[in-house]
């Protein structure tokens, strides 16, 4: 691992002498985002403060830039490594400028009085991370989401090589966690800084992360780029998934598939169908649906949530025994919903599809009359 700045070599972590995982080896380069994904209490936040000598490891190496990280001093570590964990600072009557300006301790000496050139660093930082308007606002009393940045303008005032972040999001709300990534993403490639960091947002992990680490039972069971572990049904089994699915192509989650016979066809496709999809799977009414090509949007909820989808592989000709299979479908059910009615030229299947269902309510109408 000695071509990684950050690099670990058989390492073990747990508390108090009892091994919680064993046997990890991976790395970072620089300007890299690394990930650690897993279940609730696999071990993660224990990795981050091993890395951070927070907790000594039980066996096994830390490296930093190739050098061990047990011969690091408390001073030298902090102009190397910062840290963003969730766990609550006390900051009665601190300012945000005030926690910021704790990043340059590692620089101030003994006595921790900042120079003009540290306080310049501290507004640096601060407009960085665009919270220059709430310096001056007392850090207790401002939002989570802000709370985070100002925990990342500390770690940048720093000046690391590495940050180090706990769950960085999980007090966000949609439009902050989207901030705080896209910003940490833009530290790392402007600042060339190696991020290392735990998330539970797996659709969020996959789209940020350069390396993921599978955080498993006992031990790191993959270390690789998001193409390689979002793979097959990995995810599933990782996090031991039992009910509901997850689509590790998409990234996305399903709950519970309503069961029994389908009750309703839904003439879908052209990502036209997934909130007909999910209002059906709420009422717990089991549908069919098709026909979809493999390569749509509609298709992973498709597969997901009905009993079952007629689809079609992506450039594929839809053909005759797909179209007579939905027919059969919607002729079986009780109810046919058509969540579209343009079809593009090379699916005339669907069209002549819609032509039926549109025939056949017709048909029913004018007998209810």
């Amino acid at each position: 691992m000695a071509d990684y700045y950050v690099a670990t070599k058989n390492l073990s972590v747990g508390y108090h002498k009892k091994t919680v995982l064993e046997n990890l080896t991976f790395g970072v380069n620089r300007g890299e985002i690394l990930t650690l994904i897993g279940p609730n209490g696999a071990g993660k936040s224990t990795v981050l403060k091993s890395l951070a000598k927070q907790l000594k490891p039980i066996a096994g190496t830390v490296f930093i830039d190739q050098k061990d990280l047990a011969g690091f001093g408390r001073e030298a570590l902090s102009k190397k490594l910062a840290v963003v964990f969730t766990q609550r600072l006390r900051t009665e009557l601190m300012t945000c400028r005030d926690v910021v300006s704790a990043g340059r301790y590692p620089y101030t000496g003994r006595f921790g009085i900042l120079s003009a050139a540290d306080r310049q660093k501290v507004a640096e930082a601060m407009t960085l991370v665009r919270i220059a308007s709430i310096a001056d606002a007392d850090f207790s009393r401002i939002s989570d989401g802000q709370r985070q940045r100002v925990l990342l303008a500390r770690a940048i005032c720093q000046e690391p090589d590495i940050i180090l972040l706990d769950e960085p999001t999980s007090y966000l709300d949609i439009r902050y966690k989207l901030e705080f990534l896209s910003l940490l993403q833009k530290m790392a490639r402007e600042k060339n800084l190696s991020v290392i960091m735990s998330l539970h947002e797996l659709d969020l992990a996959k789209k940020v992360s350069d390396k993921l680490i599978c955080v498993g039972k006992n031990s790191v069971e993959r270390f690789g780029t998001p193409q390689e572990i979002f793979a097959g049904n990995y995810i599933r089994e990782l996090f031991s998934v039992t009910s509901g699915s997850f689509d590790e192509a998409a990234g996305s989650m399903e709950l519970e598939a309503p069961q029994g016979a389908p009750e309703v066809f839904v003439l879908a496709g052209a990502a036209s169908g997934q909130e007909a999809f999910r209002a059906l799977q709420r009422k717990g009414i089991p549908f069919a649906t098709g026909i979809i090509y493999e390569n749509d949007m509609d298709y992973s909820a498709a597969k997901a949530l009905a009993v079952e989808t007629v689809s079609v592989g992506a450039l594929e000709h839809i053909g005759e025994e797909r179209l007579k299979r939905a027919q059969e479908l919607a002729v079986s059910c009780k109810r046919v919903i058509c969540c579209r009615s343009n079809f593009a030229q090379w699916e005339p299947e669907n069209k002549a599809l819609y032509e039926i269902l549109m025939q056949r309510k017709a048909e029913r109408t004018a007998c209810e009359a």
